[in-house]
């Protein structure tokens, strides 16, 4: 039989045979034989079968592959510094959003954290020696700089950031960063002085002038003892948007250019250290309402209370506990354009909440002061400076809802509100769908908008459309 060259076949299909044999950890060409055996095996079953062709089980996972191969590709390199554990978190914050990831690190890095762990979070095989066998009879290092969108340094040491300004390649990550022309991100990580020293500014002013993107370092705590300064690693969810931003920069749309500050969630008032004041609020709105937000071009803030929601796409995550909390976070965030004010913020709190836990004594049930929580809506609602442009509140309300929902428009100071029916029957705390009526002051005038049973999604979309026309 004729030897078949993989360097000869097109590059959508050498990507998807190299994809597929690193999941499987063989070589490509090991791997094409198994392709050829499967569809051996199978072709004389698909002939004696009348009817319309079928897929055999390599052209399925061929298909599946492809559909892998059409997502924006990550090459995350992990640098040898004891923050290399966050890139592990970082892994699965780039597959939320999305994102194929392929890993390699260096020598140093799996002193602190193993490729078979990196492995099996981004669900195909880590690469750590620029001479493997399996990898580089076809350059591999070229193959992992190129077939990228973008390559991500995560941590970066000095010691590799120096190699990098210097064009060294004496291993497979700086191979790689030598011989891409993709985009590059670094997120330094290393002791403040290290940081600090004259030759690492001069490295990162190399890699800057070579158009190497940085993403912090932070500002913090540092692993040994008594150290603390600029040097820390940036957190994982921020390296996610910084890359997310790199990979689908933001599209024009008629919110292109607005700042919008979102609230959802309920906020957590505490009794001692182990209870707390809530409600059953679960975000799930004010989330919707955030990512399509984003999806109109708009700068979003989502600033959220305990909930079990993943970041949405492209929308910078802020999360606190308490109500007063949440109004510091809010006040921080301002300047904006529009405010929208979904969360489910606890009307009240302990005024002296226990520093141990509440025992049970035999004098009974221990008497719980309570004192009213700071109004956002109202204190962002009336501002003399700062005030958003559109500033839209929400109304839970399990009875006479047009009617509590009117009295709360005009005591506030806001623009809209948004009322929903949260009684029990309604289904609509924790669940998918929603029922809202819009009201809308324009002077003395409040108009009543009301629409039908949506899913949260829809429902965000819809507000999100009317705000642009209002805006625009």
């Amino acid at each position: 039989m004729a030897s078949l060259t993989v360097r000869k076949l097109d590059e959508a299909l050498k990507a998807s045979l190299r994809l597929r044999a690193a999941r499987a950890g063989r070589s490509v060409e090991d791997e094409v034989r198994m392709i050829l055996r499967e569809a051996a095996e199978t072709e004389a079953p698909a002939k004696a079968l009348p009817g319309p062709a079928r897929n055999t089980p390599a052209q399925l996972h061929r298909t599946r592959t492809h559909s892998a191969t059409e997502l924006p590709r990550v090459t995350l390199i992990i640098g040898g510094g004891i923050a290399a554990y966050k890139a592990l978190d970082l892994i699965r914050r780039l597959k939320e959003r999305g994102i194929h990831v392929r890993c390699v690190m260096t020598r140093a890095a799996q002193q602190f954290v193993t490729p078979l762990t990196a492995g099996a979070l981004a669900d195909e095989r880590c690469y750590t020696d620029l001479f493997d066998a399996q990898s580089e009879f076809d350059a591999g290092h070229i193959r992992l700089a190129r077939d990228t969108d973008l390559i991500i340094v995560a941590p970066a040491t000095a010691d590799l950031m120096a190699k990098m300004a210097q064009g060294q390649a004496d291993d497979l990550a700086t191979a790689i960063l030598l011989a891409t022309n993709r985009p590059v991100l670094v997120a330094p990580a290393m002791n403040p002085l290290m940081w600090a020293n004259a030759a690492t500014k001069r490295n990162v002013a190399q890699l800057a002038r070579d158009g190497v993107s940085f993403i912090g370092p932070n500002s913090g705590e540092m692993a040994e003892a008594n150290e603390a300064g600029v040097g820390r690693m940036s957190e994982p969810t921020e390296i996610a948007v910084a890359a997310e931003a790199m990979l689908r920069p933001p599209q024009t749309g008629p919110l292109a250019g607005k700042k919008i500050l979102i609230t959802a969630g309920p906020t957590h008032e505490p009794i001692d250290p182990v209870r707390y004041i809530a409600n059953r609020s679960s975000g799930k709105q004010g989330f919707a309402i955030a990512a399509s937000a984003a999806e109109t071009g708009a700068e979003v803030t989502l600033i959220s209370g305990p909930v079990d929601l993943d970041d949405p796409a492209g929308v910078r995550v802020i999360r606190v506990e308490s109500a007063r909390d949440m109004l510091a976070q809010v006040e921080r965030a301002l300047p904006v354009d529009i405010a929208i004010f979904a969360a489910a913020v606890a009307d009240w709190r302990v005024a002296n909440a226990g520093a141990q836990k509440i025992k049970k004594t035999a004098g009974g049930m221990p008497q719980l002061a309570l004192v009213e929580n700071p109004d956002i809506l109202a204190t962002i609602s009336k501002l003399k400076q700062n005030r958003p442009q559109l500033v839209i509140g929400f109304a839970a309300e399990t009875q006479n809802l047009i009617e509590n929902a009117t009295s709360k428009l005009k005591r506030k100071g806001c623009d809209w509100i948004v009322a929903n029916d949260v009684s029990p029957a309604s289904g609509v705390m924790g669940g998918d769908r929603n029922t809202v009526h819009v009201l809308t002051l324009d002077k003395s005038d409040i108009a009543v908008d009301s629409w039908p049973v949506m899913t949260k999604e829809e429902v965000a979309d819809a507000l999100v459309a009317k705000i642009a026309e209002t805006i625009a």
